[in-house]
């Protein structure tokens, strides 16, 4: 019998029936938190330092005080992942604004809420792996860095959502968002990468990404593998003439785009450098 997940609240672990937070809180009213999502393979979390770092820059960002030091935060989720028996599996850690009252003030909040869960997660087919993805342009651009910034992992998530929604429409299971300048940003929870000519080419952070640990892993591994990396500026024009395509992504890991628009990527299929760093950055998962 499969064991029921045990979700960790502001220190307690709680049965996934019995976790429950407040209706007012404004993570749930307004989307006001900050989440990270983590990989555990063999009972290892990916990356855990990177992943705190991020959430707290994003916590900075929005003005929202953690009430647990960085290495409180570790040990919590090093804590939850033990209590679930995990092996393989995926951490959601989010930190809301905490309860408070109707209206957007959140000065009249109060407990801010730490949640943890650790659970299975299953972002595409086995066969798309093999096989690769195919993705339209979302008509939804990334949200603008002078509104909300790209770079904040935030609990609103509704600009990837209606890409997501857009791509699903067209039958795809995974939609490519333009920045606002037209350029390629990213895909609805990926990072993008494309190969030309044996160079590895990825958006730069200021073209309204955000800044992957799974992206920045690869990167890593691709010049360990003497693959010139590249971070600049991509259009649609770059996806549809690149010789190979994939995303990287916390769930995704790393998948192979195989068409775009209705058109092929190379030669359609999955190519080689894509191939090569799938493998790589598994056994650096596993290792």
């Amino acid at each position: 019998m499969a064991q029921t997940p045990k979700v960790y609240i502001n220190g307690k672990l709680f049965d996934k029936p019995d976790a429950k937070i407040s209706v007012y809180d404004h993570g749930l009213l307004y989307g006001d938190g900050v989440f990270e999502g983590i990989r555990v393979y063999s009972a290892k979390v990916f990356r855990l330092k990177e992943h705190v770092d991020r959430l707290w820059d994003s916590a900075r960002h929005i003005g929202l005080e953690i009430p647990l030091s960085r290495e409180q935060m570790v040990e919590a989720v090093l804590d939850t992942v033990k209590a679930n028996n995990k092996i393989d599996g995926y951490i959601r850690l989010i930190v809301t604004r905490g309860a408070g009252t109707l209206g957007l003030d959140p000065r009249k909040t109060s407990d801010p809420q730490i949640i943890i869960i650790v659970d299975d997660i299953t972002m595409y087919p086995a066969d798309l792996y093999e096989n690769g993805l195919d993705i339209v342009t979302a008509a939804t651009i990334r949200n603008h860095p002078n509104a909300t910034n790209p770079r904040i992992k935030s609990l609103n998530y509704l600009n990837n959502i209606l890409a997501k929604m857009e791509g699903i429409r067209a039958g795809c299971q995974e939609a490519l968002m333009l920045n606002h300048k037209g350029e390629v940003s990213e895909a609805t929870g990926d990072n993008v990468f494309i190969v030309k000519r044996g160079v590895l080419l990825t958006p730069p952070i200021d073209a309204g990404i955000l800044e992957g640990i799974t992206r920045n892993a690869v990167m890593e591994l691709a010049k360990q593998a003497s693959i010139p990396v590249k971070e600049q500026s991509l259009t649609r024009h770059d996806i549809y003439a690149a010789d190979e395509c994939f995303l990287t992504g916390t769930a995704a890991e790393v998948i192979a785009v195989v068409k775009c628009d209705g058109r092929p990527i190379g030669n359609g299929k999955v190519g080689p450098i894509t191939r090569q760093l799938r493998e790589r950055f598994m056994q650096l998962a596993r290792s």
